[in-house]
């Protein structure tokens, strides 16, 4: 058995559990940024905001269906993003179910089509830093996941 065997032997409860945290944090951070007006959504739209005031921005999630995993340009979207967002210290992660998202946001109601939700954008309301629990349970999610080279963590959503 090797080290790596070992370690991922004892981690898979708290792993689990971990993630399952991380999913509930980024649902109160999707209805809070919403409610404060600080989320940006749509890859076009995000990468205006990046490009504008990439100091205001907190947060980036990338979201993808198993069918989008197959777009190519999207995939290189994804890429730039995730590149940008690492040289400016900005958390990311990424979610596998595009639809719940949409549930979560409200798709139909701002941003538009589900396809608009493959980039999400969380900004500061204003000057001051944006202290939100959810947001700080992430950053240190991020964090952590960082620690074990995974710089791109995924999380599942809760039902």
């Amino acid at each position: 058995m090797t080290l790596e065997e070992v370690r991922s032997q004892d981690s898979v409860p708290e792993s689990t559990a971990r993630m399952q945290g991380a999913g509930k944090a980024l649902h109160e951070l999707l209805l809070s940024a919403q409610r404060q007006g600080c989320l940006t959504a749509g890859v076009y739209e995000s990468a205006k905001v990046l490009n504008v005031d990439p100091d205001n921005v907190t947060f980036c999630v990338l979201a993808a269906d198993e069918e989008d995993e197959g777009d190519i340009a999207l995939q290189i979207h994804f890429t730039l993003i995730q590149a940008f967002c690492c040289e400016n210290d900005i958390d990311i992660v990424r979610v596998g179910d595009v639809q719940r998202l949409a549930a979560i946001v409200g798709a139909g109601e701002e941003a538009g089509a589900p396809g608009d939700l493959h980039c999400i954008l969380i900004s500061n309301p204003n000057e001051d830093t944006w202290k939100d629990p959810a947001l700080e349970k992430l950053s240190l999610f991020c964090e952590e996941s960082r620690s074990v080279n995974d710089w791109v963590p995924n999380i599942t959503l809760p039902e």
